[in-house]
């Protein structure tokens, strides 16, 4: 017997929770999935990832506030008014044309929230949260980000008490660009290290 639906088996553990919380509380009128949609979609795409994206394209212009950022990212951070949930104690690493940074949390999914917003679903993943420090190359070929052979790949591990936000190199041809255009081209999984910043059109 064939169907085409959609199983909530195929959900992970956390995701079935939430949906099946999601279903009772639109039942009884408690919320509406649309005001949900709109929370979600901004803190995922709008209030984090921008932030963080903004403080990346400072660092690209300013070469003051990257020292900054590299020796006290908290405080540099905190300087732009990015600050509040999970992202009190931070460190920034910088990517180069020697070494690429990712970020992944082995024991949980502690995330910056203040500069990227939401975790994505994968991010919170075991596979993931396993394989991103046993075979980093790998998983990012996996995103699609396959990097010269000769570039050291470091993982970060996230703590309760310290989290990371990777600064990735800045692309050619952007000189003279503004802080807002550059804030463009700075993707949430570019600060994460699963990405690079996108290339100018």
């Amino acid at each position: 017997m064939s169907h085409d639906h959609d199983h909530d088996n195929e959900l992970d553990p956390f995701a079935a929770r939430v949906r099946a919380l999601e279903t009772i509380l639109t039942r009884k009128g408690l919320v509406d999935p649309a005001a949900i949609d709109v929370i979600v979609d901004t803190y995922e795409t709008r209030i984090g990832p921008r932030n963080g994206a903004r403080v990346v394209a400072k660092a690209w212009v300013d070469p003051e506030f990257a020292a900054w950022l590299k020796r006290d990212a908290t405080d540099a951070i905190g300087s732009l008014g990015y600050t509040g949930r999970q992202g009190e104690h931070m460190q920034a690493v910088f990517n180069s044309e020697h070494t690429h940074n990712m970020v992944v949390c082995t024991l949980c999914s502690c995330y910056p929230w203040s500069v990227l917003g939401l975790p994505p679903v994968w991010y919170k993943a075991p596979p993931y949260r396993s394989r991103a420090v046993i075979d980093p190359r790998g998983v990012l070929e996996e995103f699609g980000l396959r990097l010269p052979a000769d570039r050291k790949i470091r993982v970060w591990d996230s703590t309760a008490e310290l989290r990371y936000l990777v600064v990735p190199m800045r692309p050619q041809g952007t000189e003279g660009w503004s802080d807002d255009q550059l804030a463009d081209l700075v993707t949430r999984d570019a600060m994460i290290g699963t990405g690079l910043a996108k290339e100018p059109a």
